[in-house]
C-alpha cells in the first residue's frame, strides 16, 4: 500500500484515472470532474504551460480548485482562497463503540444531505458530489443530524469527507462513529482511508489522531476563478 502513497500528491489526477474515470472529462493531460459532481481540475504533465489549457474546461466565471502545488495561471484567472489542509491517513482498522445507528444514504437523502452540510461548509458540496461514493448519517428524532461520506477514490485508497454534524448536536461523537464506521468499510474491501481537514483546525486533527489518523502532509487546496 505504501507504494501508492504518491498518488495522495496529485489526488484528484489519480482519482480521475482510477476509479472515477467515469466522471472525468478533459485530455490525457488536463483533466476535471464533470462540473455536477464536484469542482476539482487536476493535470499530469511535463509541459509547463498545460494550465494555458484550462479554458477548454473552465467556463467564464466559473470557479474551481486544484490541489496540490502547481507554476503559475494563465492571466485570465484569479486565486480566490487558498486552504492549507492536513492529509491525514488511518493504517489499521478503528476500534469505536458504536452508541447510534448509522445509515446508508441515497438519492432520497440527497435534499436533507446538502441542507446539513451548508449549515457549516456552504459551497464544498454539489448534488452529484453524492455518486463520488457511499455516505452514512445518523438521524435523531427522524432528522438527518450528522453524516460522513466518500470523495476522491484511487486504486486502493478512498477519501474520507463531508464529515459534518449539526452544530445543535455536536459533541455526542457522532463524527467518530460515522469515520469510523466510512473507514472500516473501506478496510473489509482492503482499502486505505484518508482524509483532508485544515491546516489549522486543532480540534478536528486531534479527533481524528484519537481515531488512528497521521498527518502524511500539508496540502494546499487553492480555488481559482477563470475571470476573462
Amino acid at each position: 500500500m505504501a507504494d501508492n502513497y504518491y498518488k495522495l500528491d496529485n489526488p484528484a489526477w489519480f482519482s480521475l484515472m482510477e476509479t472515477h474515470q467515469p466522471f472525468a472529462i478533459g485530455s490525457v493531460e488536463l483533466k476535471r470532474y464533470q462540473p455536477h459532481i464536484v469542482s476539482f481540475t487536476a493535470f499530469h504533465s511535463e509541459k509547463r504551460n498545460i494550465l494555458n489549457e484550462l479554458d477548454s474546461l473552465i467556463e467564464l466565471n466559473e470557479s474551481f480548485f486544484l490541489i496540490g502545488k502547481f507554476n503559475g495561471l494563465p492571466k485570465n484567472y484569479a486565486v480566490e482562497t487558498i486552504l492549507p489542509c492536513a492529509q491525514m491517513l488511518c493504517n489499521k482498522p478503528i476500534s469505536l463503540k458504536t452508541t447510534a445507528t448509522i445509515e446508508t444514504l441515497s438519492e432520497k437523502d440527497d435534499d436533507e444531505i446538502i441542507s446539513l452540510i451548508n449549515k457549516t461548509m456552504p459551497g464544498y458540496y454539489l448534488r452529484g458530489t453524492r455518486l463520488m461514493g457511499d455516505y452514512f448519517g445518523i438521524r435523531v428524532n427522524g432528522e438527518l443530524v450528522a453524516i460522513t461520506g466518500e470523495r476522491m477514490r484511487m486504486d486502493g485508497l478512498t477519501e474520507i469527507s463531508a464529515v459534518v454534524t449539526h452544530p445543535e448536536h455536536t459533541g455526542r461523537g457522532y463524527a467518530q462513529q460515522l469515520v469510523a464506521h466510512t473507514s472500516n468499510k473501506n478496510f473489509d474491501s482492503g482499502i486505505m482511508p484518508y482524509l483532508h481537514t485544515g491546516a489549522t483546525n486543532e480540534r478536528a486533527i486531534k479527533i481524528y489522531e484519537l481515531l488512528g489518523y497521521t498527518t502524511r502532509r500539508i496540502i494546499e487546496f487553492t480555488r481559482i476563478k477563470r475571470v476573462k
